[in-house]
């Protein structure tokens, strides 16, 4: 992950500021940066600027200057400023040259003209161009992070305004990913954001199905101060992992500047009220600091005159001077209001002060990853000063290169490289006395699996490896099983090993319990892999073997296996063989025999050894032959002797391929007689020159058909005394056929066929298709192999393995007979192959090739809430929600269909997909009845169908008019002259109806108000109020003859006229009545009361009297004598103070005469009364255990004093009971009552004028139990 992004040093010393300019007119922005030599460009709307007739740039040193020429509307715009790694953002709004003023209306007095005083007087307030605050935008250079990993855009650092919104994006590409990434927003090292959205926080997400980008929002509404810090973004999609860091930083929001403090506190002399005009009275009346005149203790004390010194700040002067000498200062400058200036420099003392050492502190917290390095920077006062780095506390040394200090200038760095967690610390520089301090958070990154888990399946007994690779080293992983977490225990059956990157499960001697999925787990990812335990392989040591005996002989199968412990059974043509006197079945050791004595011909056939528990068998093929011994005399005729002579199925002999094919044929001839082997019409001969082993020598000659010799080394012909023995060592396929043996001598030939049949495992099938497949499964199908191996095909076996692994598992032991499989237990989004062997009665094939890859993915369930949301003639609009399952392939869209009642034939809505959950069918037959059904569609398919209950006739339903009119514009709208009204009613019906508006009666006219009407609602918009758009409007839908009508008033408010008449019917003492008349003009509201102001006629400033008062006469009191008074009211009503008031004509002095106070004579009224409850006590009835409270309510002067009784004894002092009294309320809390609190409580009031007495009885039941409520329930 990279650093945290920080702000760097701007190039700009000076920035240009946002402006506005007339259309016509030509303005300037300049730039001044830190460099004389540093290249400039200027950028509108991204776009460099070049100079020309539209645009000037010059540049003299370190000064620039852009300027553009004829202003028009097409140059509002954002412009900005680039140097170096700087770039400041700033606007230009164009506005329009005034018109001309309109002739002022007949009839209407026309308003004074305003003089340049007064056009003056509202930016006074304001602060020079050259002191506005800069843009948020322009104080953030443009340095965007880089983009790693999963982010397109990362959210960049901002800065914000007290009150202000903000919104931080980021946007993911989802175009890799197989699932919708999550994403997460953290405040500082750990709040997450989620669980703090409301009122000041909202997270979004939209999502671009054209692009695949999602874009994530975090929208900060109505910022506040701590909301500043550092806030941290990530986002994560199954092993794939991001984050990046941002800061938001808050400003308080500012007043505006070049205010005058003095006028913020100090009262408006006359001389300022000749300044600003006449019109300013009424704003200088609204002022309504100082609650005290003080001029009469002044004497003969001239007025302070206050001059106006623009280039003195009294604020500065107060925040440096002693408290003592405030009021000192506040008399100098004409402030007087203490309190409110006392406030003010409290609140400016909170401020925090601005540091002497440091010109730039550190951040207030910084970011890394493990292993990265991290640089911290401050700026100092002095480049010459020597700065301390310290990390807890304590300071740092310089060792090797872990720590890097540097000095540049002003500059101190502080460069931590190759980071641990040793490194997560706060820090501090030390300048003096003076400290900034910072905390760093180490992030280590996600751990991620390199090398995945592969597939196993290992014998019963041995030991088991699963191993994996992560990306870093010594990192912790979890291993589980079928989802359960595995440990370390007693018996020691799991070992973990970690080697560097490498982690390992040891499973020692597996057993069938341990079959399962197995998953490792990390921080960033997880693998899984199937582990299955086989019974463990038999060996063959020595496998039976064909036998051609004689009758009368012994046959003997034997074979030699592995495991002495595994037992057998033997099958002859398929049918189980059991131990008789002839027939002997041992098991010695690892050798299994079977014994046939004095074998008949019903014992031919094949047999096979199968072993218990073992998915494989041995076979051999018993040939009988049948000797007949005749007696032949001496120059006898050679003869075969065989019980089958000629061509008959009865003479075939079936070996196995790879077996040994031996032919042992019995002859007689004297003399002996030479023996011929032929093959198909191919002979090959074998002549006997003398006799082995007896006298007799072969020989060997070529026949016209196929060579048979010794050298063949695979075939061989013996002959001996009364045998011919013929051999073939590893019988192959092309060795079938019918063998014809010739037997000659001089006394004649004879001659026999053998029809010897070789059979052999199948040829492997063709690679398998995958028909379908589901969520964990899949449906495979395959065809036949071509040769079955000269035996009938048993079935097949199957096997699996992921795409990119080595490792095949096999699905089935025993061969399957079919040639369609649904193989199971697979894993969801990960690609495999499949292939199959063919199994007969000699054994298995080799593999077929491997099928395509593929992904077991389940379509997704069906669409629910299908229902009809509009209809008409010839369309029908549908809705639906998504699918509850989606699985893991992404949802491509929607299909609708429909089909008229009483058929089965679905027709498509439209060619293709829709992604939207609404869709309307246009271009129907109007009165057809049909249904409709919806499917979503993903890799694997479509879903099942979403049908409507029922057909729909497409018929579009008359709907009568109705108007929905909101509840707040069932009462009198209100709006101040100069507003915008938009008033917005829904209404329904169908067809669409006709909407007229009406005011007052007549039609409504464009020039009054602006109607647009939508087939939902309609709309009133009134753009600026006037008196004139006063009034009631009548909305009225009509379809055909049926209507509905609605009525909205309006009324259109402004401020009053001043009173009329405002005279001085009496004075007397310090006190005046004054009376005056209504105003003209109400302002088309009621008048709710009056302001009335006196000003002393030395001072001329203005007092408020009375605020908001309702009768139209009234008297001043309190008036200082000696001092001369006038008076004036202004009107007050909904939208405020009356532009003018009504000035007194006359003035009123206040007499100097003595006055001699009598107070008046009081005859002192008896408050005193006995006691009396005014609320008694009532009966209860209350469960035992439970606290409970009796209460009641006593009057009396003086308070009188109360006593509790229960059963007429005095309970004060127990302390089971708590007495309460709380203004006249008296509560007696009982805890925890038993039976035995039950009785009759008495409240006795008693004062010194009499007592009053209240009781109440009450019943403790006792508690009921669980048993006695079911025995009452039966």
């Amino acid at each position: 992950m990279p650093e945290p992004v920080k702000k760097p040093v701007s190039a700009f010393t000076k920035r240009p500021k946002a402006q506005e300019a007339e259309e016509g007119s030509s303005v300037v922005f300049e730039a001044e940066t830190e460099k004389a030599d540093a290249k400039v460009r200027w950028q509108c709307n991204s776009k460099d600027i070049a100079s020309g007739n539209k645009y000037l740039i010059l540049a003299e040193g370190n000064k620039h200057s852009l300027t553009i020429q004829t202003v028009t509307k097409e140059d509002a715009s954002v412009y900005a400023v680039i140097a170096g790694g700087s770039k400041v953002k700033f606007e230009l709004k164009v506005i329009s040259k005034p018109d001309a003023p309109a002739e002022a209306p007949a009839g209407k007095p026309e308003e004074p003209s305003m003089k340049p005083e007064q056009a003056s007087d509202p930016r006074e307030g304001a602060p020079p161009a050259a002191q506005d605050p800069p843009p948020a935008e322009a104080d953030a250079p443009d340095t965007r992070q880089d983009l790693t990993g999963l982010f397109t855009e990362k959210p960049q650092s901002g800065e914000v305004t007290v009150g202000e919104n903000f919104t931080f994006v980021a946007k993911v590409n989802a175009e890799s990913l197989l699932k919708k990434p999550t994403i997460r927003w953290f405040k500082g090292k750990w709040m997450d954001l989620a669980t703090k959205c409301g009122k000041h926080l909202q997270l979004k997400e939209t999502y671009d199905r054209s692009s695949k980008v999602y874009t994530f929002e975090m929208q900060i509404i109505a910022a506040k101060a701590n909301f500043a810090g550092g806030y941290r973004c990530e986002v994560s999609s199954k092993d794939k992992f991001d984050s990046c860091n941002f800061e938001l930083t808050v400003h308080e929001a500012r007043a505006p500047g070049g205010l005058d403090i003095r006028t913020a506190f100090r009262r408006t002399s006359e001389a300022g009220k000749k300044r600003s005009g006449p019109g300013a009275s009424s704003t200088d009346g609204n002022d309504d600091s100082g609650e005290l005149d003080f001029s009469a203790l002044l004497k003969k004390r001239e007025a302070v005159q206050v001059h106006s010194e623009p280039d003195v700040d009294v604020w500065n002067i107060l925040s440096k001077a002693p408290p003592s000498a405030y009021e000192k200062i506040a008399f100098q400058y004409g402030i007087t209001d203490l309190r409110g200036m006392l406030k003010r420099l409290k609140k400016m003392k909170k401020e925090e002060k601005k540091s002497e050492a440091f010109l730039k502190k550190l951040d207030p917290a910084y970011q890394v990853s493990k292993g990265q390095k991290i640089k911290l920077a401050v700026e100092v006062a002095d480049e010459n000063v020597e700065v301390k780095w310290l990390k807890n506390g304590q300071e740092l040394q310089k060792s090797g290169s872990k720590y890097i200090f540097e000095s540049v200038g002003n500059m101190r760095y502080l460069t931590i490289n190759h980071c641990s967690l040793a490194d997560d610390a706060a820090y501090t520089c030390v300048v003096g006395e003076e400290k900034c301090t910072t905390e760093l958070f180490v992030k280590e990154p996600p751990v991620t699996i390199t090398k995945t888990l592969e597939d196993q399946m290992v014998m019963k007994g041995e030991r088991v490896e699963l191993e994996c690779e992560v990306s870093e080293e010594g990192a912790n992983v979890k291993w589980e099983k079928d989802g359960v977490e595995l440990t370390r225990d007693e018996s020691f059956k799991y070992r973990f090993k970690k080697d560097g990157c490498k982690h390992v499960l040891i499973i020692n001697e597996a057993t069938k319990e341990d079959c399962g999925h197995y998953k490792v787990k990390t921080n960033g990812g997880e693998s899984v892999a199937e582990l299955l335990v086989q019974e463990k392989e038999l060996e063959v040591y020595q496998s039976i073997a064909d036998l051609t005996v004689k009758a009368k002989d012994q046959a003997v199968f034997k074979c030699e296996v592995s495991d002495e412990n595994v037992r057998g059974t033997w099958y002859k043509n398929g049918v189980e063989v059991k131990a008789d006197p002839r027939i002997n079945i041992t098991h010695i050791g690892r050798i299994h025999k079977l014994t046939i004595d004095e074998v008949k011909p019903e014992d031919e056939g094949d047999y096979t050894f199968v072993p218990d528990g073992y998915a494989f068998n041995l076979s051999a093929k018993l040939n009988f032959i049948e000797v007949k011994i005749d007696f032949v005399p001496r120059q006898d005729p050679p003869k075969i002797h065989l019980d089958c002579l000629g061509r008959t199925a009865d003479s075939t002999i079936i070996v196995v391929a790879g077996n040994k094919l031996r032919l042992d044929v019995p002859i007689t001839g004297d003399p002996a007689p030479t023996v011929i082997w032929t093959k198909k019409e191919k002979d090959s001969s074998v002549k006997a020159d003398g006799e082995e082993n007896e006298g007799c020598a072969a020989s060997w000659s070529l026949k016209d058909g196929e060579v048979i010799s010794e050298g063949d080394g695979r075939v061989r012909v013996e002959t001996t005394m009364g045998h011919c023995v013929f051999t073939i060592e590893g019988a192959e396929r092309q060795d079938e056929g019918i063998y014809s043996v010739v037997v000659r001598n001089p006394a004649g030939e004879d001659t026999a066929d053998i029809n010897v049949k070789v059979v052999d495992v199948p040829d492997p099938p063709q690679a398998p298709k995958i028909l379908s497949v589901g969520e964990d499964s899949c449906v495979v199908q395959w065809e036949p192999p071509q040769f079955d191996g000269g035996q009938p095909i048993i079935g097949y076996v199957l096997e699996r393995k992921k795409l990119r692994s080595y490792r095949w598992m096999r699905l089935n032991f025993d061969p399957f007979a079919g040639t369609t499989y649904e193989a199971k237990r697979m894993i969801e989004g990960v690609p495999y192959e499949m292939r199959v062997y063919a199994v007969n009665s000699i054994g298995m094939s080799r593999h077929s090739p491997a099928s395509q890859p593929f992904v077991p993915i389940a379509p997704t369930s069906e669409p629910i809430g299908l229902c009809v949301e509009d209809i008409s003639d010839t369309s029908i609009t549908l809705k639906w929600r998504a699918p509850e399952r989606i699985g893991a392939a992404e949802l491509k869209g929607y299909g609708i269909e429909y089909c008229k009642e009483g058929t089965d034939e679905w027709i498509p809505a439209f060619q293709g997909l829709t992604e939207r959950t609404t869709a309307t069918i246009r271009d129907l037959n109007t009165g057809d009845k049909l249904l409709f059904r919806v499917r979503a569609y993903n890799m694997a398919g479509p879903s099942a169908p979403a049908t409507l209950a029922q057909p729909v006739t497409i018929r579009e339903i008359m709907q009568r008019p109705k108007i929905w009119l909101p509840r707040n514009l069932r009462q009198t709208i209100i709006k101040k002259v100069g507003d915008t009204v938009n008033i917005m009613i829904p209404f329904q019906g169908k067809p669409r109806p006709k909407v007229s508006w009406t005011k007052d009666g007549e039609p409504l006219s464009p020039s009054i108000a602006s109607v647009r009407n939508s087939e939902l609602d309609t709309i009133l918009f009134i753009r600026k109020t006037d008196r004139i758009h006063s009034g009631q409007y009548d909305l009225k839908v009509e379809i055909e003859n049926v209507e509905d009508t609605a009525r909205v008033t309006l009324q259109i408010v402004d401020l009053p006229g001043p009173p009329e008449t405002l005279k001085i019917v009496d004075t007397w003492g310090f006190n005046v009545a004054l009376e005056w008349k209504p105003p003209k003009d109400n302002g088309n509201c009621e008048i709710s009361g009056y302001n009335i102001q006196k000003a002393d006629k030395k001072t001329m400033e203005w007092y408020t009297v009375h605020d908001h008062y309702r009768r139209t006469h009234c008297v001043v009191s309190d008036l200082i004598m000696g001092n001369e008074y006038i008076f004036r009211v202004f009107s007050i009503n909904l939208v405020g103070l009356s532009l003018e008031p009504c000035t007194t004509k006359d003035s009123v002095y206040i007499q100097k005469t003595g006055i001699l106070y009598k107070p008046p004579n009081y005859k002192e009224h008896d408050f005193s009364e006995p006691p009396k409850f005014t609320h008694p006590l009532v009966n209860r009835s209350i469960i035992a255990g439970y606290s409970a409270t009796l209460s009641c309510a006593v009057r009396g002067i003086p308070k009188p004093k109360v006593t509790w009784y229960k059963n007429k004894m005095d309970i004060s002092n127990e302390a089971k009971y708590r007495m309460l009294s709380k203004q006249g309320v008296l509560t007696l809390e009982i805890r925890k009552p038993c039976p035995f609190d039950g009785g009759v409580y008495t409240c006795k009031a008693v004062n010194d004028c009499g007592e009053d007495v209240v009781e109440c009885k009450l019943e403790v039941r006792p508690q009921i139990t669980k048993e006695e409520k079911k025995e009452a329930n039966n």
